[in-house]
């Protein structure tokens, strides 16, 4: 049998609502990371961006992880901005 996705516990309403927040901020970054040129610096950036996710997987508390996926959009924005002006 499989192993499940879901989470051992039930979540409240606002973990759900986070918890969708950071599986599209881990999509979203990870679609960008596809448009790097260089396999070297595609499989660099995928590896860290799974590491990074891997790392903060425990954290629990509120502002903790509002902060996270913060820093995390802002990092995906400066990662398009490289990548834009790399095709410009």
């Amino acid at each position: 049998m499989a192993a499940s996705r879901l989470p051992p516990v039930t979540l409240t309403l606002k973990q759900f609502i986070r918890r969708q927040q950071v599986l599209l901020l881990y999509r979203r970054i990870l679609q960008a990371i596809r448009q790097v040129p260089n396999d070297c610096d595609r499989k660099y950036l995928k590896d860290w961006a799974r590491e990074e996710f891997k790392r903060n997987k425990s954290a629990t508390e509120e502002d903790t992880i509002r902060m996270m996926i913060t820093q995390g959009n802002m990092q995906l924005k400066e990662l398009e901005k490289t990548l834009a002006l790399a095709k410009s």
